[in-house]
């Protein structure tokens, strides 16, 4: 059954461009809940003991492995990307993008990769995989982005591609003396701290890139503003997550040598990202570099909790990371449906449209709240326990990083306030479409009912992160 999670992807990929071109949307919709069932079943049969299932494990050649597999914190980000990517075709429904064969096919292409990521356990396949997801969403933003993308497009194509070139050459220095490329063969290999900083650096530097930490940032802006808001969606909602994944899969078990000397440069340079894209977003007049902003700062913090090898800390990330998800996306559909029927998403021109379109008003407050991560809400309890090991780690380092609580409010706030209330600045501003109110209702529920009962996610992902922890506390695996 887990040979589907690559099959149906490229089956659908591939199938959507025989599809005439009304039924494009439903044919989306309908296979991307195909592998949303999949991924449920997948969870339903797996014993959660937080020890890796090792659905495929043979030698291919040259020290590369089929090995695939999963555990709680990889079926968790399964199961993000595959509930968001029907919530984004969904959010698209009323764009002329829903019905474009192309742009389906990418999206399932992207799912594929991003499932490829996360279930790889052979570093090669994890490399190549990673690669894959860069092409179809360079491909959404370069066909279907605003007139002057180019320029912005480059950039992150250059960025993710330089950084993806220093974890294949990471990769290869551990790979010298190990006899394969499988996680546990590469974890048998012993550094000296030195050795193993340098290539903690190379992968920290393609994780870096893709969050993004503070200051590999310059791409992110510019792609997220220039982009397509499905492609902005996939990039914020599920693409930056693969490299959070990526520090508690690879780059902390394999280099446990290397956390000392890179521990403090690594949680100081996210946290100064958390308070300088906070800062920078409160200053921001476009709706959507406001959000861009957000979620760089949002992202940073769960960065450094994860740096701080703290049980809750990254049980924590772990919430906050579906918590983002599910509310990033959210909060770009709202942007998408300001611009869609204002014609601007530039605060300055905006207002009043909570008279004209009070459902909407609503749950774009409610989201708001929960971006803000207020008690009852995914967000409250992700950031309690990534503050609370911050703190643990460093008092300074947590308060400094507690600051996103009162800027991120800032920020929030004041989009939804001069976008929604103050004079009424267009004639006419419909209220929601089922489609969007179908998503936004969605999203705003689930982060309810993880806020409520955050169990739900912690029970199921902890067995997993002390798993991980043990690997942390016998460097090497030895």
């Amino acid at each position: 059954m887990e040979l589907l999670l690559f099959i149906l992807p490229v089956f659908f990929a591939l199938s959507v461009l025989l599809v005439p071109k009304q039924g494009v949307r439903a044919y989306g919709i309908i296979g991307s809940l195909v592998v949303l069932g999949v991924v449920i079943a997948c969870m339903m049969q797996y014993n959660n003991n937080g020890t890796m299932y090792l659905f495929m494990q043979k030698p291919w050649f040259y020290g590369i492995t089929l090995s695939f597999g999963y555990d709680g914190i990889s079926l968790l980000m399964l199961l993000l990307t595959a509930v968001l990517v029907p919530l984004i075709l969904v959010a698209n429904f009323r764009n002329e993008l829903a019905e474009n064969r192309l742009f389906t096919s990418m999206v399932f292409f992207m799912q594929l990769g991003l499932i490829g990521v996360f279930v790889s356990m052979d570093g090669l396949w994890f490399y190549i995989f990673w690669e894959i997801t860069l092409i179809p969403i360079f491909l959404i933003s370069w066909w279907f982005g605003a007139p002057e993308r180019k320029a912005a497009l480059m950039k992150f194509f250059i960025y993710t591609f330089v950084g993806s070139l220093a974890m294949l050459a990471a990769l290869i220095g551990i790979k010298v003396n190990s006899p394969t490329f499988y996680i546990e063969d590469l974890r048998t290999v012993v550094f000296t701290g030195k050795t193993a900083c340098w290539l903690a650096l190379g992968f920290f530097l393609a994780f870096a890139i893709k969050i993004p930490v503070f200051p590999f940032h310059t791409w992110q802006p510019d792609t997220y503003t220039k982009s397509p808001m499905a492609g902005t969606m996939l990039l914020s909602g599920i693409m930056l997550k693969m490299a959070l994944y990526g520090m508690i899969r690879w780059m902390l078990p394999l280099f446990p040598e290397a956390i000392p000397c890179l521990q403090y440069p690594i949680i100081i340079l996210a946290t100064v990202g958390v308070v300088y894209a906070a800062i920078i977003a409160i200053r921001q007049k476009d709706m959507k570099r406001v959000f861009a902003f957000a979620s760089m700062s949002h992202v940073g913090l769960i960065a450094a909790a994860i740096m701080t090898c703290n049980f809750d800390a990254l049980s924590g990330s772990m919430v906050q990371i579906l918590n983002h998800g599910l509310v990033a996306v959210g909060l770009f559909l709202a942007v998408e449906i300001i611009e869609r029927r204002a014609g601007t998403r530039n605060l300055d021109e905006l207002g009043g449209f909570a008279k004209q379109a009070p459902k909407f008003a609503f749950w774009f407050a409610a989201l708001a709240f929960a971006s803000v991560s207020v008690p009852l809400t995914s967000g409250f309890i992700g950031e309690f326990l990534m503050l609370k090991g911050l703190v643990g780690f460093d008092m300074v380092v947590g308060i400094i990083a507690g600051t996103t609580l009162i800027l991120g409010a800032v920020y929030t706030f004041r989009a939804y306030q001069l976008s929604m209330y103050g004079p009424v600045t267009r004639d006419h501003f419909a209220d929601l479409h089922w489609s969007e109110l179908l998503v936004l209702a969605l999203i705003v529920i689930a982060v309810v009912i993880f806020g409520v009962y955050p169990a739900a996610i912690t029970d199921f992902v902890n067995p997993s992160i002390k798993v991980v922890l043990e690997t942390l506390s016998t460097p090497s695996g030895l």
